[in-house]
């Protein structure tokens, strides 16, 4: 079987629905689905996805492609990569595809750090390792734990992990940049390892944590280095990934003892921000994830901050956002270890609504002493809920209120509706950063038409071969040649198998992304068709005729002036 067969046997066992929505969360709108476009900083569902054609098409940033161009940017994975996973799902052999390794800039230092990792892996189950394992064990963190987030030991010696590298042949000097070693010495000393990841489940820092009763920082973190940007990196972003998938919801803390408590108990679909601000980087991979976000940070003031901060941001991306505020300034570590897992899944299924719990954060401080601050307070939540979609929840808390400051339902239901009419007024709609393409003509807008309908209609390509049309383009006569000889050779043609075969042709490809990205009626008829093509010819006519007209301006010779001019002169009235 060759490439192209293969290829296309795999594309057409896989459902590219299914493949991205395990991915994104997906969204049925007619006959199509869609999703939030991880391929820019999108704020409305953007990516259309069809599972007639399967193929995926972004309206605003216009990416484009098939299943394994999905996974090639999405997954980064090379075409061979994404040609084995996918054959694997659907249980085609793939033993003929080669891979070819390919190593990132960093390559050695990701080697390095996971290295390092197995090091300290080895150093906790090692003798000297017993007392560290008690800490662990008396903490709640069993051996599946322990493996499951490769958490190790450093050793007390001051240069043990610095010249095993060294002795590996790593610089010294890259030791000290990326964060191992500080001054050619070993960072951490006698504490427990744990170990960062980024997203896709590398190790590339440690957090070290004392277990013995000395008078030192009782965590030492990696500093920031190449591979380690902390803004740009969520913990356990690797395995909550998958199990999002399941629970459809994901639950953001603040850190990584949280989200491994959290573990304990069955919770993966948790990530840590490891702090308490979100970045924009980190909002973007979060969106990746799931619409439906619950805020569990600390319990203490600054945690409770944190959530409204963040709330806030998600609120102008419109996720849905529930807040747990968990009690005595508990973080969900130290919550789930007094308190139990019945009693913290309870407040992980009892999370408030973001805006409730923002219009209770408002309270806050506010003298209800004072007719003034009890206004303003009422005022502002008024303001609140015209970001609330929900009419019964509208009516629910506008009865609150009344009832609590004895206040006419009435009278705060016509405040309301004005703040509601006025926001509208005011309101300016933040159109979505488009790619601007560039203005086509008639005969440019023709061609890509004809093209599409080859694409989507077997029938149009005989009907173009038989037309014998000439393109003074490269790129679209190079392309209808090569869908031409597709159909000839595998018999039928797909928009995603076709986007397959011209995978390693990019200025095909970036063609038939235009095209892809123009919104063409899938049928045509041949009274359609044929309008196009007699719009073809014409700009080939006028083409030919410029050509000729420039040639016979540069000739010298009469008689190839006269031969030449007459020559234009058939053109135009259609003799040739």
């Amino acid at each position: 079987m060759n490439g192209q067969s293969l290829s296309n046997l795999i594309r057409n066992k896989v459902d590219i629905v299914d493949v991205i929505g395990e991915r994104i969360p997906l969204v049925k709108k007619g006959k199509n689905f869609f999703c939030i476009c991880p391929f820019h900083d999108d704020t409305n569902p953007s990516m259309s996805v069809s599972r007639e054609k399967q193929i995926y098409t972004c309206f605003t940033c216009h990416a484009t492609g098939n299943v394994f161009t999905f996974l090639m940017n999405y997954d980064k994975m090379s075409f061979p990569e994404a040609l084995k996973y996918l054959g694997d799902k659907v249980g085609v052999d793939t033993k003929g595809v080669k891979l070819e390794k390919q190593e990132s800039k960093f390559h050695k230092f990701y080697e390095m750090y996971d290295l390092t990792s197995k090091y300290y892996q080895n150093n906790l189950l090692s003798s000297y390792g017993e007392e560290a394992r008690k800490y662990l064990t008396n903490r709640g963190l069993n051996k599946d734990i322990i493996k499951k987030f490769q958490v190790g030991l450093s050793l007390p010696n001051n240069n043990d992990l610095t010249e095993l590298l060294v002795k590996k042949k790593y610089d010294i000097s890259d030791l000290n940049k990326y964060g191992l070693s500080v001054n050619n010495y070993d960072i951490y000393k006698d504490r427990i390892m744990f170990p960062l990841f980024d997203i896709n489940g590398k190790v590339i820092g440690f957090s070290g944590r004392i277990y013995k009763n000395i008078d030192e920082a009782k965590y030492i973190n990696t500093k920031e280095t190449p591979i380690f940007i902390k803004g740009e990196q969520l913990y356990n972003y690797h395995i909550a990934k998958e199990s999002v998938r399941t629970s459809k919801y994901l639950i953001i803390m603040e850190g990584f003892m949280d989200v491994i408590r959290a573990s304990t108990i069955g919770l993966d679909n948790c990530i840590a921000l490891m702090g308490t601000a979100l970045t924009r980087e980190q909002m973007k991979l979060i969106k990746r994830l799931s619409n439906n976000i619950t805020l569990c940070l600390d319990g203490d003031k600054p945690g409770q901050n944190a959530a409204y901060k963040i709330g806030e941001e998600f609120l102008k991306e419109g996720i849905e956002t529930k807040v747990v505020t968990l009690p005595n300034n508990d973080d969900p570590d130290s919550f789930i270890l007094k308190e139990g897992k019945d009693r913290f899944l309870a407040y992980i299924e009892n999370a408030e609504n973001y805006n409730d719990y923002k219009i209770k954060v408002m309270k806050n401080n506010v003298n209800f002493n004072s007719d003034v601050e009890k206004s303003n307070y009422i005022n502002k939540v008024l303001q609140e809920l015209v970001n609330v979609n929900d009419e019964i929840r509208i009516e629910i808390i506008l009865k609150r209120l009344a009832k609590e400051f004895d206040l006419g339902y009435n009278t705060l239901d016509k405040k309301f509706s004005e703040l509601k009419k006025n926001n509208k007024k005011v309101e300016i709609k933040k159109e979505p950063e488009k790619v601007v393409l560039k203005r086509k003509n008639k005969y440019r807008q023709a061609i890509e038409q004809v093209i599409y309908y080859m694409l989507t209609n077997d029938w149009v390509i005989s009907d173009v071969e038989k037309e014998r049309l000439l393109l003074p383009e490269d790129d679209v006569r190079i392309l209808v040649q090569e869908i031409i000889y597709y159909y000839k050779t595998f018999g039928v043609i797909t928009v995603a198998d076709f986007y397959t075969y011209i995978q390693s042709k990019k200025e095909l490809l970036a063609v038939v992304d235009e095209i892809l990205n123009s919104s063409y009626n899938d049928v045509v008829s041949k009274d359609e068709l044929y309008l196009y093509f007699k719009v073809i010819r014409e700009y080939s006519k006028k083409k030919q005729i410029e050509r000729l007209e420039e040639k016979m301006n540069k000739e010298v010779d009469p008689l190839e002036q006269a031969k030449l001019a007459d020559e234009i002169r058939k053109l135009r009235i259609g003799e040739v």
